[in-house]
């Protein structure tokens, strides 16, 4: 974790920025906007597939499809190993 520091202060200072200083570049330069994301299913699907609360977020249409295909191959859940998100 002090690998920069010792490489600032023991080497070339000129090619380590400094750590005490903020950077002088916009922190945005190069990146394009962020798109808003949206819930790919619905409240009802994630209701009805009785998804607790706390895995509704923006992959839940993963889960459904992870939920269905173990609800299809019951006895050898490692069938949807590839499902796992």
């Amino acid at each position: 974790m002090g690998a920069h520091l010792a490489r600032r202060y023991l080497g070339d200072a000129e090619t380590e920025p400094d750590p005490l200083q903020m950077p002088t570049f916009p922190p945005h330069l190069g990146l394009p906007e962020r798109r808003p994301r949206v819930m790919v299913a619905s409240a009802e699907q994630l209701a009805e597939a009785r998804v607790p609360l706390e895995q509704r977020d923006f992959c839940a249409h993963h889960l459904l499809q992870l939920l269905r295909c173990r609800r299809d191959a019951f006895p050898l859940p490692w069938l949807c190993h590839e499902l796992r998100h």
